[in-house]
Protein backbone atom coordinates (compact mmCIF):
# COMPACT_ATOMS: atom_id res chain seq x y z
CA UNK A 1 0.00 0.00 0.00
CA UNK A 2 1.37 3.31 -0.97
CA UNK A 3 0.69 5.75 1.49
CA UNK A 4 1.53 9.62 1.26
CA UNK A 5 1.25 12.38 3.95
CA UNK A 6 0.10 15.86 2.89
CA UNK A 7 1.71 18.26 5.54
CA UNK A 8 1.27 21.79 6.68
CA UNK A 9 -0.46 23.69 9.21
CA UNK A 10 -3.84 23.64 7.14
CA UNK A 11 -4.50 27.59 9.46
CA UNK A 12 -7.34 27.28 7.54
CA UNK A 13 -7.56 24.76 5.05
CA UNK A 14 -8.49 26.11 1.14
CA UNK A 15 -10.10 24.90 -2.01
CA UNK A 16 -6.57 24.93 -3.52
CA UNK A 17 -5.41 22.59 -0.72
CA UNK A 18 -8.42 20.51 -0.55
CA UNK A 19 -7.82 20.22 -5.03
CA UNK A 20 -4.67 19.36 -4.13
CA UNK A 21 -5.38 16.59 -2.00
CA UNK A 22 -8.20 15.46 -4.27
CA UNK A 23 -4.89 14.87 -6.83
CA UNK A 24 -3.15 13.07 -4.63
CA UNK A 25 -6.01 10.63 -3.22
CA UNK A 26 -6.21 9.57 -7.47
CA UNK A 27 -2.34 8.75 -7.00
CA UNK A 28 -1.82 7.23 -3.67
CA UNK A 29 -4.13 4.22 -1.58
CA UNK A 30 -3.90 6.48 1.22
CA UNK A 31 -3.44 9.73 1.77
CA UNK A 32 -2.88 11.18 5.43
CA UNK A 33 -3.45 15.24 5.74
CA UNK A 34 -1.21 15.44 8.67
CA UNK A 35 -1.36 18.88 10.20
CA UNK A 36 1.43 20.32 11.96
CA UNK A 37 1.34 21.57 15.42
CA UNK A 38 3.74 23.81 16.78
CA UNK A 39 4.04 24.22 20.81
CA UNK A 40 5.71 27.11 20.72
CA UNK A 41 3.25 29.23 18.28
CA UNK A 42 0.07 30.21 18.55
CA UNK A 43 -2.07 29.78 15.03
CA UNK A 44 -5.28 31.10 13.44
CA UNK A 45 -7.28 28.40 14.36
CA UNK A 46 -6.76 25.66 17.42
CA UNK A 47 -5.63 22.47 15.90
CA UNK A 48 -8.56 20.55 17.06
CA UNK A 49 -10.53 22.91 15.27
CA UNK A 50 -8.70 22.75 12.00
CA UNK A 51 -8.56 18.84 12.04
CA UNK A 52 -12.40 18.40 12.85
CA UNK A 53 -12.79 21.04 9.89
CA UNK A 54 -10.42 19.26 7.91
CA UNK A 55 -12.34 15.62 8.43
CA UNK A 56 -15.74 17.19 7.83
CA UNK A 57 -14.44 18.99 4.47
CA UNK A 58 -13.00 15.30 3.09
CA UNK A 59 -15.44 13.29 4.60
CA UNK A 60 -16.40 11.97 1.03
CA UNK A 61 -13.02 10.91 -0.18
CA UNK A 62 -12.66 7.88 1.51
CA UNK A 63 -9.10 6.65 1.04
CA UNK A 64 -8.03 10.13 3.43
CA UNK A 65 -7.63 10.18 6.89
CA UNK A 66 -6.80 13.41 8.71
CA UNK A 67 -4.18 13.58 11.91
CA UNK A 68 -1.87 15.89 13.64
CA UNK A 69 1.73 15.50 14.92
CA UNK A 70 4.33 17.36 16.37
CA UNK A 71 7.54 17.46 15.55
CA UNK A 72 9.42 16.18 12.19
CA UNK A 73 7.56 15.64 9.47
CA UNK A 74 10.16 13.02 8.58
CA UNK A 75 9.84 11.42 11.75
CA UNK A 76 5.74 11.34 11.60
CA UNK A 77 6.52 9.66 7.80
CA UNK A 78 8.32 7.04 9.40
CA UNK A 79 5.53 6.36 12.00
CA UNK A 80 2.84 6.46 9.88
CA UNK A 81 4.87 3.90 7.35
CA UNK A 82 4.86 6.91 4.30
CA UNK A 83 7.16 6.57 1.68
CA UNK A 84 5.60 9.67 0.00
CA UNK A 85 5.15 13.48 1.15
CA UNK A 86 3.02 15.79 -1.02
CA UNK A 87 4.16 19.50 -1.45
CA UNK A 88 1.68 21.54 -2.91
CA UNK A 89 2.98 24.25 -5.54
CA UNK A 90 0.07 27.41 -6.25
CA UNK A 91 3.07 29.03 -8.60
CA UNK A 92 6.58 29.67 -8.79
CA UNK A 93 7.44 31.56 -6.09
CA UNK A 94 6.57 28.85 -3.72
CA UNK A 95 9.36 26.36 -5.04
CA UNK A 96 12.66 27.44 -3.89
CA UNK A 97 10.96 27.09 -0.53
CA UNK A 98 9.45 23.73 -0.90
CA UNK A 99 12.80 22.47 -2.81
CA UNK A 100 14.75 23.17 0.09
CA UNK A 101 12.92 21.58 2.45
CA UNK A 102 12.25 18.32 0.23
CA UNK A 103 16.13 18.26 -0.38
CA UNK A 104 16.72 18.45 3.74
CA UNK A 105 14.04 16.08 4.49
CA UNK A 106 16.03 13.70 1.44
CA UNK A 107 19.39 13.97 4.03
CA UNK A 108 17.22 13.16 6.79
CA UNK A 109 15.54 9.98 5.27
CA UNK A 110 15.88 9.13 1.11
CA UNK A 111 13.74 6.33 1.64
CA UNK A 112 10.76 9.30 2.20
CA UNK A 113 10.09 10.99 -1.47
CA UNK A 114 8.96 14.23 -2.16
CA UNK A 115 6.01 14.83 -4.76
CA UNK A 116 4.76 18.20 -5.78
CA UNK A 117 1.29 18.86 -6.89
CA UNK A 118 0.47 21.77 -8.61
CA UNK A 119 -3.33 23.69 -7.92
CA UNK A 120 -5.41 24.29 -10.59
CA UNK A 121 -5.05 27.86 -12.05
CA UNK A 122 -8.30 29.25 -10.53
CA UNK A 123 -6.57 28.73 -6.87
CA UNK A 124 -2.98 30.05 -7.71
CA UNK A 125 -3.74 32.63 -5.85
CA UNK A 126 -5.07 31.40 -2.66
CA UNK A 127 -3.11 30.64 0.48
CA UNK A 128 -4.45 30.69 4.02
CA UNK A 129 -2.27 34.08 5.19
CA UNK A 130 -4.81 35.68 2.06
CA UNK A 131 -7.87 33.99 3.35
CA UNK A 132 -7.06 35.10 6.91
CA UNK A 133 -6.30 38.70 6.15
CA UNK A 134 -9.53 38.65 4.02
CA UNK A 135 -11.67 37.30 6.93
CA UNK A 136 -9.95 39.61 9.40
CA UNK A 137 -11.04 42.52 7.32
CA UNK A 138 -14.62 41.79 7.25
CA UNK A 139 -13.99 40.10 3.25
CA UNK A 140 -15.90 37.57 1.91
CA UNK A 141 -13.98 33.99 1.99
CA UNK A 142 -16.89 32.50 0.74
CA UNK A 143 -14.81 31.22 -2.58
CA UNK A 144 -11.77 30.33 -1.42
CA UNK A 145 -12.85 28.01 1.28
CA UNK A 146 -15.02 24.90 1.80
CA UNK A 147 -18.52 25.09 3.16
CA UNK A 148 -17.65 23.83 6.73
CA UNK A 149 -14.77 26.53 7.04
CA UNK A 150 -16.79 29.35 5.74
CA UNK A 151 -20.18 28.58 8.30
CA UNK A 152 -17.36 27.62 11.05
CA UNK A 153 -15.73 31.32 10.25
CA UNK A 154 -19.02 33.14 10.30
CA UNK A 155 -20.24 31.27 12.93
CA UNK A 156 -16.90 32.92 15.37
CA UNK A 157 -17.41 36.03 14.09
Amino acid sequence: MKIAIYPGSFDPITKGHLDILNTASGIFDKVIIAVAQNSEKRGFLPVETRVKLIRESVKDIPNVEVDSFEGLTINYAHQKGATVLIRGLRAVSDFEYEMQLSQANSALAPDVKTVFLTTKPKYNFISSSTIKEIYINNGDVSKFVPEVVFEYLRSIK
